[in-house]
């Protein structure tokens, strides 16, 4: 018996000659000149934690979780292993709250699965480092889930 075939997702973005970017179905929209390729990962990353939070949330019960703040901050110099430059050190730092709220060892389990399930900071060379803060509490690295 063969195993089930994986669900695969698609994703496009468009860059203009003057640098907006657009997904499909919306208008280019510009970023700020400032803002670097490894900003936008950076930002991809509090979005996908908070992406794999909510979805979490639903399937356990129902909450629905929103962003309060998110700062996620990264080192990027020449890796030891292969001499190329890459992201080495992450933290992603986010405060949610959840609504409604959920008892302290679902808050655990939640975030636990968040983290796992978060394709853009699995696909960091370098695992990222959470914090988070839940309804105002400060939730302690977790374990895989």
């Amino acid at each position: 018996m063969s195993a089930p075939r994986a669900k695969v997702l698609e994703f496009s973005v468009s860059v203009d000659a003057e640098g907006r970017v657009s997904v499909p179905g919306s208008p280019p929209r510009e970023l700020p000149a400032e803002m670097t390729p490894e900003d936008l990962v950076l930002a991809g990353l509090a979005r996908c934690a908070l992406a794999s939070l909510s979805y979490h949330a639903r399937l356990s019960g129902g909450s629905e979780a929103r962003l309060e703040k998110a700062e996620v901050g990264g080192k990027v110099t020449r890796r030891d292993e292969d001499g190329r430059y890459a992201f080495v050190d992450v933290e992603c730092r986010l405060e949610v709250a959840l609504e409604p709220p959920l008892a302290p060892e679902e808050v655990a389990t939640l975030v636990a699965k968040a983290e796992r399930d978060c394709f853009v900071g699995a696909s960091l060379a370098s695992p990222p480092r959470y914090r988070w803060q839940v309804n105002g509490a400060e939730i302690l690295p977790s374990r895989p889930a």
